[in-house]
């Protein structure tokens, strides 16, 4: 028998070999016409698409945070990849941005071959949603550095948009509407605080109004919104899109309105969702709180021209949050 010293200080190549073989099917099925070269090599290519005269690329990297705690918890690991992939791809798409291509990176202290082609799984399922391709990606085993059982992801996104099409600020006018889309649930953000407030619940039942496992409401994908946005750029009257993250509508929102603007929401507009309803009274949170922590059941805003009010709403079943208002400073609650 040989002696390996490297699987004898903790690293096991085998098990680095069986994760490649097992998510080669994964990555393929998310390729894209312009991607050059084959799976496995030093990088990936891609060509930027026909039909652009001016092409800028956008980029975006993000990661999960302490979700991926409730993820490894619960011993769930096929969703977490799509909340990965979302965290990119929904940033870039807000500059009106195609994404083209992702990239993944998955570290742990000693790698579970099951655990980690369930995640890389999760990625490809969030590319095919959105659109991109997988491209590439970095598989790392570091003894020590993680508590057994526990992993770390990061991923990498590159879109491209027409110069002239480019969504943001520039575009933004007062009186101009505030159309939310609804989150799939919390989303990747806040989950040091959802943790702390959940810790001592069963999270195999459900804890009242949720209608399932708390458990499964906590590792509820992230929704993607590329196909939305790039479709109501289609349409005409899309000025700018905000993803609502970290910090929630009270600091994401004001990223994509110009100086000397702000934005009053009727609080009203919609329905908080069960388990915001149940953070919030576990927490004793107040609408502040909330506000500024989670995105409280609107995942993105789209800034339209408001004679394209109805037409947004009705074509993408969203509400109408309010306006967009000269002299108002940041989001004012109504």
């Amino acid at each position: 028998m040989v002696n390996d010293p490297y699987k004898e200080a903790g690293v096991d190549i085998e098990a680095g070999n069986a994760v490649v073989e097992g998510i080669r099917p994964h990555i393929r099925s998310t390729q894209r016409p312009e991607v050059e070269g084959g799976f496995g090599g030093f990088a990936g290519l891609c060509r930027i698409p026909e039909g652009y005269s001016e092409p800028l690329l956008v980029s975006g990297t993000d990661g999960v945070g302490t979700k991926l705690l409730v993820a490894q918890r619960v011993g769930r690991h096929d969703t977490i990849g799509i909340d990965l992939v979302a965290m990119c791809v929904n940033d870039i798409v807000t500059t009106g941005a195609e994404p083209l291509f992702f990239l993944d990176y998955f570290a742990t202290g000693k790698l579970a071959p099951e655990a980690a082609v369930q995640v890389v799984k999760g990625i490809a399922e969030g590319c095919r949603q959105s659109g991109c391709a997988l491209i590439g990606g970095e598989t790392a085993e570091m003894p020590g550095m993680y508590a057994p059982g526990h992993y770390d992801l990061a991923g990498f996104s590159v879109g491209v948009v027409e110069r002239s099409n480019v969504l943001g600020a520039h575009n933004v006018r007062p009186g101009d509407a505030l159309i939310g889309l609804a989150a799939s649930g919390i989303h990747s953000n806040g989950y040091s605080l959802v943790r702390k407030l959940c810790d001592e619940l069963d999270w195999t039942v459900d804890p009242g109004g949720l209608g399932q496992p708390l458990g499964d409401a906590l590792l509820e994908p992230t929704r993607i919104y590329v196909k939305d946005v790039l479709e109501a750029m289609k349409m005409g009257g899309l000025h700018a899109a905000a993803h609502i993250t970290g910090g929630g509508l009270t600091e994401n929102l004001p990223r994509v309105l110009p100086e000397g603007t702000g934005a009053t929401i009727d609080a009203n507009a919609w329905e908080e969702p069960p388990i915001f309803q149940l953070l919030r009274s576990l927490g004793g949170l107040t609408d502040d709180d909330m506000w500024l922590t989670f995105n409280c059941g609107i995942g993105l805003v789209l800034v339209v021209d408001p004679a394209q009010t109805d037409a947004f709403i009705e074509r993408f079943d969203g509400v109408l949050l309010g306006h967009v208002e000269a002299g108002v400073d940041g989001v004012v609650r109504a």
